[in-house]
């Protein structure tokens, strides 16, 4: 069957029931992670239970209505990724993925996912594809957003596991969305900047109960990445770290909640292997229980290294926010981006 490098040191290629010893002793390793998402694995406990498992797959692949793929680093099983739906005559599927610990911080599982969404859209013609997840399962809703997907609305109370029902999140790309390998080159780095913009804004979005990790932002940005907020009498520069954590605190202990962030407008210009962005955002949510409402312009450098166009610096001014009486110490400024 086919092998698909994904980086040097990784290939993607089918999974299949002859592989169940493989794929259990991965499933061992990996259960702790992956059994609270992903239902299948609870059953693959033993070696008759996992090939199971395989077969369910290699069934719907034989009717071409989904399919399993592993993840191989260092020829180790590390995870994997797969169309738990495809149905080529709506032209919508679906697509998800897991990963144990050993293949985390390699980018497998978005190069993976490119390659399925790849295909699915170019040779088979699909309109949509869709990515599901618990609202709770915060690293697959970052690799939705890190794929450029749209997140459409919640299933509340979608899906029962383990004697709780769990709140759905949709997430989807359309095929007119997507970025081919025919695009201009321009048109690519600009699909690729909208995506990293895109996934930066979008990790501070914690309305309807989604839980947002602000640790994506340290995949978009270059590691001596600097944030600047003027915003007051001095600028104050941030390094990822110094940046990320009092938010991502403020975003999950109940200070700011119901909070989201949009850009309603921008303006990408790319010189070679550097670019610029100005844009314009507006941002609401509540701030200890009270109401507020905010815009401000930003201004974002970016720069195309060895692993692909990554931000190296973002600067952003706000405008007066319109809240009940803040104190300079909960002023919606402090939170900004």
């Amino acid at each position: 069957m086919f092998t698909l490098p994904i980086g040097d040191r990784a290939r993607l290629r089918p999974l299949e029931p002859w592989q169940a010893p493989e794929f259990l002793a991965h499933i061992d390793r990996a259960r702790d992670t992956v059994d609270p998402w992903i239902p299948w694995a609870t059953f693959s406990t033993d070696l008759p239970s996992a090939t199971a498992t395989l077969q369910r797959y290699a069934d719907r692949r034989a009717a071409d209505n989904g399919g399993i793929f592993g993840i191989w680093l260092d020829d180790t099983l590390v995870g994997g990724v797969m169309f738990p739906r495809f149905d080529s005559a709506t032209g919508v599927c679906e697509i998800g993925c897991w990963l144990e610990r050993a293949g985390e911080g390699h980018g497998l599982v978005n190069r993976a996912s490119r390659v399925l969404i790849d295909w699915a859209f170019t040779e088979r013609g699909m309109s949509r594809v869709e990515w599901w997840a618990s609202a709770g399962n915060s690293r697959s809703v970052a690799a939705a957003r890190r794929l450029g997907m749209t997140r459409d609305g919640v299933l509340r109370r979608h899906t029962p596991y383990r004697g709780v029902r769990h709140d759905i999140e949709v997430w989807s790309v359309l095929a007119e969305e997507w970025p081919t390998a025919g695009e201009a080159p321009g048109s690519g780095v600009q699909a690729e900047l909208d995506r990293l913009m895109g996934v930066f804004v979008g990790a501070f979005t914690n309305t309807g109960g989604t839980r947002p990790d602000l640790g994506v932002i340290r995949e978009v940005f270059v590691p001596q990445g600097r944030i600047i907020a003027n915003v007051g009498a001095e600028p104050v520069v941030y390094d990822l770290d110094a940046f990320i954590e009092p938010r991502q605190r403020m975003l999950t202990d109940g200070t700011l909640t119901e909070f989201s962030e949009h850009e309603v407008s921008a303006r990408t210009e790319i010189f070679g292997s550097i670019a610029h962005r100005f844009s314009a955002y507006r941002k609401s949510g509540y701030l200890n229980g009270e109401w507020f409402e905010g815009s401000g312009h930003k201004t974002t450098q970016f720069l195309l290294t060895p692993a692909g166009w990554r931000m190296s610096s973002l600067a952003w001014d706000d405008a007066p926010a319109t809240v009940p009486a803040p104190g300079p110490a909960t002023a919606p400024a402090a939170v900004a981006e």
